[in-house]
């Protein structure tokens, strides 16, 4: 690990002048707290850093990941206040259900759909049949349909059980 500024740490071992200055932007951020954390295949992203660790204080940023990829991520409003959840103890446990609830990988550890992302797939098949690109897709792609609702095939986030 490297530490690149106050709010800055890199585990890249290859870092381009333009990605540097990316994180450099991103990092320099209010909201950041306490650092920005590039991970080993860190790259230029479209307005932040793809492979980056974004934590904040104060504020979500759902697209800040994927956004060179058009990776979705969404914030989701739960029932819970803050001080209900830590209320009921340790986080670590609640990260273990979350991790084990939603899909990553696809073929290493995400293999079966979802009742919601087949529907999904067959939608899709239709619109890709339709416009004739779906064999494309599947030729460079073949696990395309197990990243659907998925945290994609897992380098920005690996789960913590396989450390």
């Amino acid at each position: 690990m490297e530490r690149l500024s106050g709010t800055l740490l890199n585990w890249a071992s290859i870092l381009d002048a333009e990605t540097l200055r990316q994180a450099e932007r991103t990092a320099s951020l209010p909201i950041v707290h306490p650092h920005v954390a590039l991970m080993p295949d860190a790259h230029l992203g479209k307005g932040a850093t793809v492979g980056s660790v974004l934590p904040t204080r104060g504020a979500v940023v759902p697209a800040a990941v994927g956004v060179d990829i058009g990776c979705g991520m969404i914030a989701v409003r739960t029932p819970w206040t803050v001080d209900e959840v830590r209320g009921r103890g340790p986080l670590a446990p609640l990260r273990g259900d979350i991790e084990r609830a939603v899909p990553l990988s696809a073929g290493r550890y995400n293999k079966r759909l979802t009742p919601s992302a087949k529907d999904r797939v067959a939608e899709l098949e239709r619109l890709g049949d339709d416009l004739g690109v779906l064999s494309s897709v599947t030729s460079t792609a073949p696990n395309w349909a197990l990243q659907l609702g998925s945290l994609g095939s897992g380098n920005h986030f690996p789960p913590a059980r396989t450390h």
